[in-house]
């Protein structure tokens, strides 16, 4: 199965995800992508036996873009905890179908999971199980029809960047589960994993890993008008 490996030593791995792709199983039975990283590996470098691939974070099945995997157990546990401390700064793209009322802000929400629903929803400070969601985001681009917003997440919750701009009245084009007016054809929302930057979890220099955008028209003139 073809991966778009953007990035590789011998600690870490990136990809590319396409949305429709999983980085964890789940109840489809799909092949989620550490075990399409493992045979990949196991084919490049000729290894017979266990191939090594951590999962360190995650991106929802219909978003797509920059996801890393350790190669490593020393990588996995030390970008585990550069997470956890948020010491990587990731950047997410979003288009959406209403312009926000600032160009930039900072959104402070409280969420709480539904696990029946597989949603997240905004909730007063103090509920039980609810956690504190922050971001920052800044409009980029628009269209005649559309906004490109750059959001910067400081928090890593279930579907907050899609609940936090639903919350602002800025859903993102294609996710009906936070209220967008249509699916996109191909399934996916447009969401995407831009770039990530982090000091190395072993070598100990500065990395930027940047995923280009889905091949899709409106997500390829967004990426023009920005560059």
């Amino acid at each position: 199965m073809a991966i778009d490996v953007i990035y590789e030593d011998n600690h870490l791995i990136a990809v590319n995800k396409a949305s429709g792709d999983i980085t964890q199983g789940d109840k489809t039975g799909d092949m989620p992508l550490p075990e399409i990283i493992k045979l990949w590996l196991a084919e490049k470098y000729k290894k017979e036996g266990n191939v090594f691939c951590g999962v360190i974070h995650r991106l929802d099945r219909p978003t797509s873009g920059l996801v890393i995997f350790s190669k490593t157990s020393k990588a996995l546990s030390r970008m585990n905890e550069l997470f956890k401390n948020q010491e990587v700064e990731k950047v997410y793209w979003a288009i959406v179908e209403t312009k926000p009322q600032t160009d930039t802000g900072s959104l402070l929400d409280y969420l709480k999971k539904n696990t029946d629903q597989n949603k997240s929803y905004s909730v007063k400070k103090g509920t039980p199980e609810a956690k504190e969601s922050v971001l920052d985001y800044k409009l980029i681009a628009q269209s005649d029809r559309y906004f490109l917003l750059e959001v910067n997440p400081k928090t890593g919750r279930h579907h907050q960047i899609r609940t936090q701009l639903a919350n602002i009245g800025c859903i993102i084009k294609g996710d009906v589960k936070y209220g967008a007016k249509r699916s996109n054809k191909d399934g996916s929302i447009s969401l995407h994993a831009r770039r990530a930057k982090f000091i190395h979890p072993v070598k100990k220099e500065p990395i930027e890993i940047t995923a280009d955008v889905p091949n899709d028209p409106l997500w390829k003139w967004f990426k023009k008008e920005v560059e």
